[in-house]
């Protein structure tokens, strides 16, 4: 098992999450976070002051599947949040060692 976290442009959610609908993910949590990578952040005006925005605002995606499921999941991201420019974001795939569904008890895969 694998957790897979994904952090994508805001705009781009709904596209992402029709991708993952289509490819049979049936599970998704969803993060508002803020960040910089090579992007490091902006330059805006306000009130005709010009102030840095250092963090970004992203959104956090986190999906916990099977092993056989990660390379279809890593192209449906990759398809949908995809807009050639910088920021567009980065996945994450770690192991998974234990996984159980609180109001059953089930474990492991029968938990996804």
């Amino acid at each position: 098992m694998k957790l897979i976290s994904a952090i994508i442009k805001p705009f781009k959610l709904d596209d992402v999450r029709e991708t993952l609908s289509e490819i049979g993910v049936n599970g998704i949590t969803i993060t508002e976070v803020k960040g910089f990578g090579r992007q490091k952040g902006h330059t805006e005006m306000y009130r005709g002051a010009e102030y840095v925005v250092d963090f970004l605002p992203k959104i956090k995606i986190e999906i916990a599947c099977t092993d056989d499921m990660v390379d279809s999941i890593i192209e449906a991201i990759i398809k949908a949040a995809n807009t050639g420019k910088i920021g567009d974001g980065k996945i994450f795939i770690t192991p998974l060692e234990n996984v159980v569904r609180i109001r059953t008890g089930e474990l492991d895969e029968n938990a996804l």
